[in-house]
């Protein structure tokens, strides 16, 4: 009864029959026409898409403009102090940020905060809010990547700046403001060799000295030459009295 059971109901046979959905291969490319009653329901449920107008907006621009209009109190916080340091900075140094760590970069810093400089990195949505109706918005093209910004009270420590920056390779000198005046990279690398402000007034000064000094001796020129004519003049008119004098003396001194 056992073995009946294992070898007639327990064991698999192999089906007689196959079924197969699809004759041959599927036609990807030229795909089989559906029935009349399921194309009809597939054109009944296909989506209608509106078709955009001519001048329409892309979707990134439309997803901008709808950025704008969104007011965010926080950034135009930050963006009031990003301005704040642009108008009361006389040096500004404009740097592009590479690939960098962050225990360099924190180097860096430390390095500038020891001269009184600071080094800040904003957003472009933060400087498009600060830099708007100023005369620092020509600048706005060079935040389109990573861009950090150095701020210095003194445009003396352009020096320490640049001597700085050659330590940090990462870090790009792309240009800078001096005193409100806007420099490029080369103008900006020869504005650190000149000599000192106190320095260049002493010797605009010591130039003013020496044209006065000119001026007074040329003036003074021709009296003086008359003057020391006079003198030889004098001299010579008294040699020929004490001679006689003396001619005297000796025909006394004979008689």
């Amino acid at each position: 009864m056992s073995n009946f059971i294992i070898n007639g109901l327990l064991q698999s046979r192999n089906p007689l029959l196959t079924f197969r959905r699809f004759r041959g291969k599927i036609n990807i490319q030229r795909p089989r026409q559906p029935h009349y009653e399921r194309a009809r329901v597939l054109e009944i449920i296909k989506p209608y898409y509106k078709k955009p107008e001519f001048n329409a907006p892309c979707i990134d621009a439309q997803r901008m403009k709808e950025s704008k209009t969104l007011d965010n109190p926080y950034e135009t916080i930050i963006a009031r102090e990003a301005r704040n340091w642009f108008e009361h900075s006389k040096l500004v140094a404009l740097l592009h940020v590479n690939s960098i760590r962050q225990e360099d970069m924190f180097k860096m810093q430390v390095a500038l905060h020891r001269h009184n400089i600071s080094v800040k990195v904003y957003g472009k949505s933060i400087m498009r809010k600060a830099l708007a109706d100023t005369k620092f918005e020509a600048i706005m093209p060079l935040f389109e990547a990573k861009t950090a910004i150095i701020f210095s009270p003194d445009e003396q420590k352009i020096k320490q700046v640049l001597s700085v920056l050659k330590k940090t390779p990462q870090l790009i000198l792309m240009g800078g403001i001096v005193e409100g005046r806007l420099l490029s990279r080369n103008e900006f690398m020869a504005y650190a060799t000149m000599p000192d402000l106190t320095a260049v007034r002493a010797q605009f000064a010591a130039v003013l000295e020496s044209a006065g000094g000119k001026i007074v001796a040329d003036l003074q020129c021709h009296q003086s030459q008359l003057v020391n004519m006079l003198d030889a003049y004098a001299k010579n008119d008294s040699q020929p009295d004490k001679s006689s004098s003396v001619s005297v003396v000796d025909e006394k001194k004979d008689s």
